[in-house]
């Protein structure tokens, strides 16, 4: 199934899920603590209210520096974007939202990318243009794939497997981040 008809089905968790492992995935880019979202994902996971996590997960990214470039500006955008209250509708559109961003994001650090134009950027509702995506947007793409199938496979039981997948892709993008530090 693709992400957008995954995204289509998923429920109000499952959504939630997907949004908040995309920008959880891309906190290496704002220099925050990668623990920040923790409270979410278990405000996920019991199924509490996530707005007072919400509000002290802004509340630190408002004290780190602005955002300088195109790609930590989407990420800082996906975390102020993220619906205070968790209905299925707010959810599904950050979700959609958060998906495209996410997507830019690693087509934006992917040095495979650079040979790329604009046309084939991920956009809404894609993942590249007539070429195949690059590296890093391919491997994001299956990230996101695997998380929306964790949560409708498994329900909750799946947001384990899915906050593994994000700690992993945080990883893979520390690295993109890192080494790009060291060439710049």
């Amino acid at each position: 199934m693709s992400l957008v008809e995954l995204i289509a089905q998923a429920d109000e968790r499952g959504l939630a899920a997907s949004g908040l492992a995309c920008s959880d995935r891309c906190l290496p880019l704002l220099g925050v603590d990668d623990e920040l979202l923790r409270p979410l994902w278990a405000a996920l996971a019991d199924g509490s209210d996530w707005g007072a996590g919400l509000d002290k997960a802004r509340a630190a990214l408002g004290a780190a520096p602005p955002a300088e470039d195109e790609a930590a500006r989407l990420v800082r955008h996906m975390l102020d974007a993220a619906p205070a209250e968790r209905t299925a509708e707010a959810v599904r559109a950050w979700a959609d939202a958060c998906s495209a961003a996410s997507l830019r994001v690693h087509h934006l650090l992917d040095p495979a990318a650079d040979a790329l134009g604009d046309d084939d950027a991920p956009g809404p509702g894609r993942t590249g243009g007539p070429r195949e995506p690059s590296p890093l947007v391919a491997a994001e793409l299956r990230r996101q794939v695997a998380v929306l199938e964790l949560l409708a496979g498994h329900g909750a039981h799946g947001l384990r497997g899915a906050l593994d997948v994000s700690v992993e892709g945080r990883r893979v993008l520390r690295a993109v981040v890192s080494r790009r530090a060291r060439q710049g």
